[in-house]
């Protein structure tokens, strides 16, 4: 799917042709810093979660295969963008409802440990295998171009990539997990919609004139 909502199909699993960018960063990246790829083909778990509480919460993406753990930090609003996304690929390609299916197990255990943050999400991008029939998701450190860089994996230089590939049932269940995290955040205020805070909220709407 392309920044236009077009559905892109990536014929040949490692290659990744058709990406839509999903949440780009505008700083610049020093290409000469040597080029590590991340990628879990067949991962035995892809799960958004949080550390901390409503209010100073930290987002988390982690993909775990065999003894392999990369954890990777962004914001609320790219796990939103990237769920929403997932959500529509799904919808369009499949012809799925945003549904979970029946008989897929839910994962709503913590995050794993060691918690070790690889790196700061700035630029994500999403595909759709056809010839897998997987969603590939792939995420880049925030410093890289404002579009993810299409360097060769074997390329000796470059940034980071994280990449992971998952099949529609475990995708729609990483989209439940993650709406259900982006929800439960701090409530809002009745009055004047801000979040309240555990220490107090100023609401403006109650001013007394």
């Amino acid at each position: 799917m392309d920044g236009r909502g077009r559905v892109g199909t990536a014929s040949h699993p490692t290659a990744c042709p058709c990406r839509s960018q999903l949440y780009p960063c505008d700083s610049r990246y020093d290409v000469a810093v040597a080029r590590r790829v991340f990628d879990f083909d067949t991962p035995d778990r892809f799960v958004a979660g949080v550390i901390g509480e409503p209010g100073a919460r930290t987002f988390y993406l982690q993909a775990r295969q065999g003894g392999a753990l990369v954890s990777i930090g962004l914001e609320k609003t790219q796990v939103a963008a990237l769920a929403g996304r997932m959500s529509e690929l799904l919808d369009t390609v499949e012809g799925l409802s945003g549904e979970l299916p029946a008989g897929v197990a839910r994962d709503d255990r913590p995050l794993e440990e060691p918690m070790v943050e690889l790196f700061r999400v700035g630029a994500m991008a999403l595909a759709w295998d056809a010839t897998a029939a997987q969603i590939v998701i792939e995420a880049q450190p925030l410093g890289v171009d404002a579009a993810l860089d299409d360097a060769p994996d074997r390329a000796p230089a470059g940034p980071d990539l994280f990449r992971v590939r998952v099949e529609p049932a475990r995708a729609r269940d990483f989209i439940r997990r993650a709406a259900a995290l982006v929800a439960a955040g701090r409530p809002a205020c009745p009055f004047c919609g801000e979040p309240l805070e555990p220490t107090g909220h100023f609401c403006s709407k109650t001013i007394l004139n």
